[in-house]
């Protein structure tokens, strides 16, 4: 049984375990890349691998040399928060299926929290941008038609670029003004709206710049001008290209951008973070909240501009209050 119980045996069978409670390839992997460096702590610095015998010390010093120490293979950069708190959400799924499975008779991770995250300024391109990228996109030869589409696309779904170009004709409902996301994150469907002026961009590009498919096989809505579809990296690379032409300096010029300002205009808008959460297809509203707090500034300066009280009080009969409120004030 101790043979069993070593970490490098249970890594193998979390990662089964994963698989067949239909985990996305992308998350196992990530579970296990992180997993796999646990391991090597353990085994440089003489630390047991026996599960039974990991302690809340060592896993305390395990996320103390992530913080400190820790290098991110291909760049040499510290890891980041959000890198950190990775690590430790994947040793509490670790530790809670081990537990479950009977390996352990309690958690060392049931008391260590995920480390608090920095809050940091969340890149989101301004309307002077996005205009300038569009221009952009008008003067283009070939494919700018279908660049402007992904482009605004991209600014009123707030979609990932993995699920954009996962989409097919099939996906598209142009007359109820929706697309249907088939290969979101986590395998979960989810049906996204788009406005009135993407319905017409899509329409268009379908009907009148979408290039011939290679193969009749293919059916997905973006294409190069070969008639392939669209790969993710070559959305990423246009978006960087039309980046620099556009001057567009001290922030990426990336999809995922794109996805901050939709969440960030949408807010400001008057959109709810529940339907927001549905939208963007997160599982749970923490994430949601994330964006709640940092535009909390954008969204006090537009109560500003519409509060109920302050608008009503436009109304004759309310100018009493105001008048009230102010003398009030000046008493104070």
């Amino acid at each position: 049984m101790n043979g069993v119980l070593e970490i490098q045996d249970l890594i193998q069978g979390f990662r089964l375990s994963c698989q067949t409670e239909g985990k996305s390839p992308k998350t196992i992997d990530w579970y296990f890349g992180f997993l796999t460096r646990f391991q090597r702590f353990l085994n440089e610095n003489e630390y047991p691998t026996h599960v039974g015998s990991i302690d809340r010390r060592i896993i305390r010093g395990f996320i103390l040399y992530l913080q400190q120490e820790a290098k991110t293979p291909r760049t040499c950069q510290p890891l980041s928060n959000p890198t950190v708190q990775g690590y430790v959400r994947t040793l509490k799924a670790f530790f809670s299926w081990l537990l479950r499975e009977d390996y352990i008779e309690s958690n060392p991770m049931r008391k260590i929290p995920v480390p608090k995250a920095v809050s940091k300024v969340v890149d989101t391109f301004s309307t002077e941008k996005v205009s300038r990228l569009a221009e952009l996109c008008h003067r283009s030869n070939g494919q700018g038609y279908r660049n402007l589409t992904v482009i605004m696309l991209l600014l009123d779904s707030g979609i990932r670029v993995s699920e954009l170009i996962g989409i097919s004709l099939d996906d598209v409902n142009l007359s109820e003004g929706c697309i249907r996301i088939r290969k979101a994150k986590g395998n979960k469907e989810r049906v996204v709206p788009i406005g009135s002026m993407v319905q017409k961009l899509l329409w268009k590009y379908i009907n009148h710049y979408r290039p011939r498919p290679i193969t009749d096989r293919i059916s997905k809505v973006f294409l190069s001008e070969h008639g392939m579809p669209l790969t993710k990296s070559g959305i990423q690379q246009m978006l960087r290209r039309y980046g620099r032409q556009a001057g567009i300096n001290g922030m990426r010029c990336s999809p995922h951008v794109f996805r901050h300002t939709f969440a960030r205009n949408y807010l400001l808008n008057g959109g709810d973070i529940f339907s927001l959460q549905k939208i963007l297809g997160h599982s749970s509203l923490a994430s949601v909240r994330t964006y709640l707090n940092l535009f909390s500034v954008d969204i006090k300066k537009q109560h500003q501009r519409f509060s109920p009280v302050d608008n009503l009080a436009e109304n004759s009969s309310l100018r009493r209050v105001a008048r009230f409120s102010m003398q009030q004030t000046n008493r104070v």
